[in-house]
């Protein structure tokens, strides 16, 4: 029940992402891959004080705003943070497409993720990653539009609308187009460098 309701969850999530990005953007001739969106941004804070005891640490932004947060059980080497080290935080996102041709893909949906830790003793530091694969089938084509209609593995159907109706040239009913959105991020202690 819980599978069944993430994997709707995520069909519907990505769906709502790639309408919103309206589907196959730039105005290259019928290509059968692209990038639909892809966001990369990088945040830094300096560490003002550390609370081993009680686990609080305080840091100061960029934009000179003071927060104060309790560090859970899952920052291993707390005791590696200083007042002055620099936590940067880095994510990323993407949102892909490639159309296949029937017998290349089979319509539904995948769910990877990975995380990693820093090694015992070391600064903080953590990595996750999460790739969500939605195989659906083109049931329309809409040229004048324009837009694709698409059957998802579970009988959902969606529209999206599509800029440039050049892009559907390469687009058969019966094709599959599967989108996989990918997002990570990473979060470092560094010492302040002088």
């Amino acid at each position: 029940m819980m599978k069944s309701f993430v994997r709707s969850a995520a069909v519907m999530a990505l769906l709502g992402a790639i309408a919103a990005c309206s589907m196959f953007g730039d105005k290259t001739p019928a290509p059968t891959s692209g990038t639909i969106e892809e966001n990369v941004a990088t945040v830094t804070a300096k560490v003002t004080a550390v609370d081993y005891d009680s686990r609080l640490v305080t840091i100061m932004t960029n934009e000179g705003e003071s927060i104060t947060f309790k560090a859970g059980p899952e920052v291993k080497n707390l005791a590696q943070v200083d007042p002055g080290d620099v936590i940067r935080a880095q994510y990323y996102e993407s949102v892909v497409y490639e159309l296949k041709k029937p017998g290349e893909a089979v319509p539904g949906v995948q769910v990877a993720q990975e995380g990693a830790a820093a090694p015992q003793g070391a600064k903080p530091g953590m990595g996750a990653a999460r790739v969500v694969k939605v195989t659906a089938t083109v049931r329309s084509v809409d040229m004048k539009a324009p837009s694709v209609t698409l059957l998802s593995s579970d009988g959902q159907v969606t529209t999206l609308p599509v800029r440039d109706a050049n892009r559907l040239k390469a687009v058969k009913v019966g094709d599959l187009v599967e989108f996989t959105y990918t997002e990570a991020m990473a979060l470092t202690v560094e010492e302040l460098q002088d």
